[in-house]
């Protein structure tokens, strides 16, 4: 877990990870969305890979990136932990 909270340290990374949230994307759109090189961007990639915070699949001569449930469930349930301590107010239904 550790090297999620290194990766989701990085403002870049963040919004790599909130770009994703759109769906799948290959490293060529991924880095459309930012002012670096594409060797930065793979590095941000490669990171969050090691995070377990995305996939890598290739398809054709595409790697397509997504969100990693099974990455986000850890901190999640990290994050639980320490929420079950704590009364949060229920959140008001709007009709």
């Amino acid at each position: 877990m550790e090297a999620a909270f290194k990766a989701i340290n990085d403002v870049t990374r963040r919004e790599i990870l909130q770009f994703l949230m759109q769906g799948p994307q290959n490293a060529g759109q991924i880095a459309k969305q930012f002012d670096m090189t594409k060797p930065s961007i793979s590095h941000h990639l490669d990171l969050l890979k090691q995070a377990q915070l995305i996939d890598a699949v290739k398809k054709g001569q595409f790697i397509h990136y997504s969100l990693n449930k099974k990455g986000f469930e850890s901190i999640h349930q990290w994050f639980q932990g320490f929420a079950q301590h704590f009364e949060f107010p229920k959140p008001k239904i709007r009709l």
